[in-house]
């Protein structure tokens, strides 16, 4: 098994410098001077423009400010970003247990409804619920999810009036927990804030739906497709023949075998709500590595975008490295490479 990790953890190494050169040069050639934006004046002097310019190191060359970069990185450096004045690294580490925390919710509840529903679909293949999974992820997968977003905000905080307003985290009269994970779920049950528990569970509902219906799409159809795979083997009908009850073969051995390929579409998943959070955090005023990494793009902002797509990088590895974990465990094939 540690070979099986060794391995796994060595072929994530080229992805990771290819996505640090691509994401350092791809910022090189966006369109936009940040000099211009950074100057204090809206008409700045060539000679203003030259010193932001040196400031930010953009009078040296592309090999070399590449170089530098490299290096920087190396010392967990990844530059100071202009729009707050903060270290790059400070804002991605205070940030992201909010992100964190909404990508979690939010594949939870997808996961609660889209097993059920596929295997349901598969079981009853062709019924009517067969027909409400197909159009529940269809409609998931076809509408952008800022549209949901807006949506749900117009009907149920606009027209209904029973969610909370669709900023920040927790409401701006309630103090927030003491930071002990940045979890505002977790930290607030620790401490006992039963106040910031509720208001912050409270905010998270709209976001974590708009994302969860993002994703039902694909959760639901795998979970259907590997399990009409399964329903089909010959240890599904010997157990049938046995007289197993119709919940064992389908929970105890149709089900757990279904899961396999369930649990690959789950990180793949995961790792496009981490980086596909923009908007749902933009939408909902979300505080999230998100919006800051938006709001670094739009002002030409480099070290934090370059920080934003590295730190995206590595999730994206590490998520992927403990499904193959997983998988591994769950399947012994996997580990030999079969």
């Amino acid at each position: 098994m540690l070979t099986f990790f060794v391995r796994r953890l060595l072929a994530a190494v080229p992805a990771i410098c290819t996505l640090v050169v691509a994401t350092f040069l791809i910022m090189r050639v966006l369109p936009g001077d940040p000099a211009a934006f950074f100057a204090s004046g809206p008409v700045p002097t060539a000679d203003e423009m030259a010193y932001v310019r040196q400031k930010l190191g953009l009078d040296r060359s592309v090999p070399e400010q590449l170089l530098i970069y490299v290096k920087d990185i190396g010392r967990a450096d990844l530059g100071m970003s202009f729009t707050t004045g903060r270290p790059v690294l400070t804002e991605l580490r205070e940030r992201l247990p909010a992100s964190l925390e909404l990508a979690v919710v939010a594949l939870l509840l997808a996961l609660a409804i889209s097993i059920p529903l596929g295997v349901m679909a598969a079981i009853w293949r062709g019924s009517p619920v067969d027909h409400v999974a197909r159009v529940i992820s269809s409609i998931g997968v076809s509408m952008p999810t800022f549209v949901t977003g807006l949506l749900l905000t117009y009907v149920f905080f606009l027209w209904l009036g029973i969610a909370p307003e669709p900023v920040d985290r927790i409401d701006m009269f309630i103090a927030a927990p003491p930071r002990l994970t940045g979890f505002l779920l977790i930290d607030s049950s620790v401490s006992g804030r039963w106040d910031a528990l509720q208001s912050a569970a409270g905010r998270l509902v709209l976001p974590s739906i708009t994302m969860a219906i993002f994703v039902l799409s694909p959760l639901t159809r795998m979970t259907r497709s590997a399990m009409l795979g399964v329903l089909s083997s010959d240890f599904v009908r010997t157990a049938r023949a046995m007289g197993l009850s119709d919940v064992t073969v389908y929970i105890r051995y149709a089900l757990r075998n279904a899961l396999l390929p369930v649990l690959t579409t789950m990180g793949i998943v995961f790792s496009t709500m981490l980086g596909s959070n923009v908007l749902v955090e933009r939408v909902f005023g979300w505080p999230g590595i998100g919006s800051f990494a938006l709001n670094a793009l739009l002002a030409s902002d480099y070290a934090p975008v370059q920080g934003f797509v590295l730190l995206m990088g590595l999730l994206l590895v590490t998520v992927n490295l403990a499904i193959d974990l997983a998988y591994g465990l769950a399947d012994p094939r996997a580990r030999r490479g079969v």
